[in-house]
């Protein structure tokens, strides 16, 4: 059902819409601050306390990108480019999550010798385990 590449043009856009020109990505900002046609606004802060289980530093932020992916998926925005299919999707989910926290642009534009797991974890500050499944979204 995933169209990776319909989720890498929705996440590009919607990085040119926030102008996103480095990592991390401001998961936060774009989830409390959308714009017209988005999602409603989010409170952060009365996000579930299941964001904070710690086994990886990265976790939260990978909570938080699936949260943005709901929340794009159903919105007007995301509907107008044709997502509404993947609403309840737990792999579109998860793979416009990776997408937008590691934009196809930004991981290009690394290295060769940095497009590995444990360099890109820290870079995009994702957990090993998702950068290892961007890695084999964009074949690489």
């Amino acid at each position: 059902m995933v169209n990776l590449e319909q989720i890498e043009n929705v996440s590009s856009e919607l990085i040119a819409i926030f102008q996103v020109d480095s990592p991390p990505v401001p998961l936060e900002i774009m989830l409390q601050r959308p714009f017209p046609d988005m999602w409603e606004e989010v409170e952060i802060s009365l996000a579930s306390g299941s964001f904070m289980i710690l086994n990886d530093p990265y976790r939260p932020r990978m909570s938080l990108a699936r949260l943005l992916a709901r929340e794009i998926i159903g919105c007007r925005w995301g509907i107008e480019r044709g997502l509404l299919p993947y609403k309840g999707d737990k792999p579109s989910l998860s793979a416009l999550a990776r997408a937008v926290t590691m934009p196809r642009s930004m991981v290009l534009k690394l290295d060769p010798a940095a497009q590995v797991p444990e360099v890109m974890s820290d870079y995009f500050e994702v957990p090993i385990k998702d950068v290892i499944r961007r890695l084999e979204d964009l074949n690489i």
